[in-house]
């Protein structure tokens, strides 16, 4: 934040008592920098830690916080800058001042950079100016006013307090311009709206109706946060048992005792239907933060979180870093989710850095998921987690029916990619008034285009990547870095006209594919390049949910969180697609999704039917799918990884090599390795190019610190770093657990 208002509590005249000249303290800033800067405290000013400041820095006057522990002291007290101002916000809290200390630890970041994080909005360090409204005159009759007059009086006369005119126009039942006219002649009066002080109320909702299986889950959730205390809990179960309704009876307790909720979500458009159901409980909207909410909402919020106004909050992984003053209770639903992992600036992991910020607020904090993920599975195996289980669908839909559909023996057509058995199982959904939805996560019409004339193939300028035809926009599309060129008319290599030939499908094929096969089909395409935010998804949903749509043909955003109650097949497209690159994850990620998305069908009265459409049948995700056997595949994940070494069972720690110049990139890679430490208990792997070795135009290479679990990685990286000199055109970035490879 540039500038600020300084605020002298003491009016700028008083002395401290005993005379002394004044103190300094420690202020850490938002930018990435090693620890905080020393600042000189005017006399009479408050700084105590946790105070918001501004502070000059160079030529600048930077927001900060003055930090927790002691001066450094290396700096004379009379060279050193004072405080520019108090800020006039809520202190941060010591919980939440601990927290980014730990996670600029843990992640090897400059603690600056973290707060940045929880100083994302510089707009919020300072009450919003009162807004202008309106109140009734003085003397106004409202017997002889006209009829839609009269009813704006009548409301005022009821409320006589200031209004915002289109609130005003809105309770009246009338236009802004009635509320214009009568200001125009008198009969309101300009009057400065209140700053919205209260907290909203939450008790016009309606508490759902719990089963056996879910009322018990609910009572150790809500025994949790009245115990109160750190512990984690993880809430799984089958897709459509109701672990929603069980973790918001927790988040009920923690509001009906004064506390804040934090509830994160790893998509944005995950939180269509999920704040439906918290209107539908709590009788008003949750407070929403993610990347799309609009500057003047962010402030509004972040200020209503500091100042205790907003008991429920639902956001993004970056809500973890809002400054809640009395936070109660920690939600992480669909936890085993990779959105969840930042992987641009700090490195974290949203549901583990949840853990740790509940565990030094010392609140509870609940994990969930119809597909646990390996580290909270083996944390419960642990004893370190607590767990529940609700084994059964709510209410009287049962799970659905999986099969697989080889393609070996049965192939789509030539220039198709619906096999006949999912083509008849559609028609015969379609047929009888039901739904269906084709699962393909992958974007665009197709992945690659070539030439058929020369082989040529289109590939980004910036990354190592092809192109991916968006036959909608008339473009080819970079999904890495968002390099866009139209698609030619011939081709640039050879110049062969009519000649370009799309690779492989994308959703837009499927959706043509289907319209040519499905007469009348009504289709709803479903992917970042159609919905957009909140309001995308809850328009989409509202759409299926009036079975205005036929078939929903989807990416991974139509894998989780929704209920259609009308769907009853799930078709997936290509069920191997996950399972390709050699990740360690790729089998865990792959049956967590496929079990995601095959959940979304029957979860109503009509039985659902899902059909994997794969060249592996044999494969163990598909065996696990088509079995239900859930139990048994996890065991055999969790012994390959263990005798294996790899997480949850070991560490791992990736070190991303990047320049503009490959022999730059080298040449660090190299010198990281030269100076690479050696010992028990940990290998140092690479350095090798980077799947993406070209990634918006920078040049990657990697190493890979492999360690058990009793090595301190964190330690051991920061020495290596220390020791190593690379070329300052070479970026270092570390990445604690690592969810990506590429």
């Amino acid at each position: 934040m540039e500038g600020g208002t300084t605020i002298d509590p003491q009016g700028g005249e008083a002395k401290r008592q005993d005379g002394r000249v004044p103190g300094r303290v420690p202020v850490l800033l938002p930018l990435p920098l090693a620890g905080p800067y020393d600042y000189a405290v005017p006399e009479g000013w408050d700084a105590t830690p946790g105070t918001l400041v501004t502070a000059p820095l160079g030529g600048r006057t930077l927001a900060g916080v003055v930090w927790h522990g002691e001066a450094d002291g290396g700096v004379a007290a009379a060279k050193l800058r004072p405080l520019s101002a108090l800020l006039p916000a809520p202190p941060m809290t010591a919980p939440l001042m601990r927290f980014i200390d730990w996670v600029a630890h843990w992640t090897l970041s400059p603690p600056g950079a973290v707060l940045r994080m929880a100083l994302s909005v510089p707009g919020a360090l300072t009450p919003p100016p009162r807004r202008p409204g309106v109140m009734l005159g003085e003397g106004v009759d409202a017997a002889s006013l006209p009829p839609s007059r009269a009813r704006v009086a009548a409301v005022l006369a009821e409320a006589p307090v200031p209004w915002a005119a289109s609130d005003l126009a809105r309770a009246a039942g009338v236009g802004v311009g009635v509320i214009k006219a009568m200001r125009d002649a008198g009969l309101l009066i300009p009057a400065l709206l209140p700053r919205d002080a209260e907290r909203p109320d939450l008790s016009a909702g309606t508490p759902p109706l719990l089963s056996p299986a879910q009322a018990a889950a609910a009572a150790s959730l809500r025994a949790a946060v009245v115990r109160g205390g750190s512990g984690a809990t993880l809430l799984d179960g089958v897709t459509g048992s109701g672990k929603t309704e069980v973790y918001l009876e927790a988040v009920a307790e923690a509001v009906a005792r004064g506390r804040q909720a934090l509830v994160l979500l790893p998509e944005i458009a995950l939180s269509a239907q999920v704040i439906a159901r918290f209107r539908q409980r709590f009788g008003t909207d949750p407070f929403v933060w993610h990347s799309e909410v609009t500057g003047a909402r962010r402030r509004d919020t972040w200020r209503a979180v500091a100042e205790g106004r907003a008991p429920i909050v639902v956001g993004a992984r970056s809500a973890l870093f809002l400054p809640f003053p009395d936070l109660g209770l920690i939600v992480v639903d669909e936890e085993h989710e990779t959105a969840f992992k930042q992987e641009d600036g700090v490195a974290y992991h949203a549901r583990d850095m949840a853990l740790v910020r509940a565990h030094l607020t010392d609140i509870p904090a609940v994990l969930v998921s119809a597909t646990p993920s390996l580290e909270t599975l083996a944390n419960v195996e642990r004893g370190r987690h607590q767990r529940l289980h609700l084994p059964e669908r709510h209410g009287s839909a049962g799970m659905p029916d999986v099969g697989v559909i080889d393609l070996r023996a049965t192939p789509p057509a030539r220039g198709h990619f619906i096999a006949p058995p999912l083509a008849t199982a559609i028609t015969e959904t379609l047929a009888r008034g039901e739904q269906a939805l084709l699962f393909l996560n992958r974007r665009g019409f197709a992945p690659l285009t070539l030439c058929r004339a020369c082989g040529h193939r289109f590939q980004c300028p910036n990354c190592t990547a092809w192109l991916v035809e968006h036959r909608y926009l008339r473009r080819l599309e970079c999904h890495h870095c968002g390099h866009a060129e139209p698609v030619p008319p011939a081709c640039p290599e050879c110049g062969a006209e009519g000649s370009l030939t799309p690779v492989g499908p994308g959703v837009e094929r499927i959706a043509a594919e289907c319209r040519d096969r499905f007469e009348g089909v009504r289709i709803a395409e479903m992917s970042s390049d159609t919905i957009h935010g909140a309001a995308g998804a809850a328009h989409y949903a509202t759409m299926i949910e009036k079975r205005e749509v036929d078939l929903i043909i989807g990416t991974q955003l139509v894998a989780k969180g929704w209920h259609f109650p009308h769907l009853t097949l799930v078709g997936v497209v290509d069920a191997d697609l996950g399972l390709a690159g050699g990740d360690l994850r790729a089998a865990e990620r792959s049956f967590q999704v496929l079990h995601q998305v095959g959940g979304r069908a029957g979860r109503a009265e009509h039985a659902g039917r899902v059909l994997l459409q794969t060249w592996s049948p044999d494969h163990a995700v598909m065996r696990a799918l088509v079995s239900g056997d859930v139990d048994r595949f996890v065991a055999e994940e969790m012994e390959e990884r263990r005798a294996g070494g790899w997480p949850p069972f070991g560490r791992l720690a990736a070190i991303i090599v990047s320049s503009p110049d490959g022999a730059v990139a080298d040449e660090a890679a190299s010198a990281l390795r030269a100076t690479a430490p050696e010992g028990e208990g940990f290998r140092i792997l690479g350095p090798a190019p980077a799947p993406l070795s070209i990634l918006r135009g920078q040049h990657r290479r990697r190493l890979l610190l492999k360690a058990s679990r009793g090595i301190d990685v964190q330690a051991l990286l920061g020495d290596w770093l220390a020791r190593t000199t690379v070329p300052r055109a070479a970026r270092i970035d570390v990445d604690v657990d690592p969810v990506s490879f590429l």
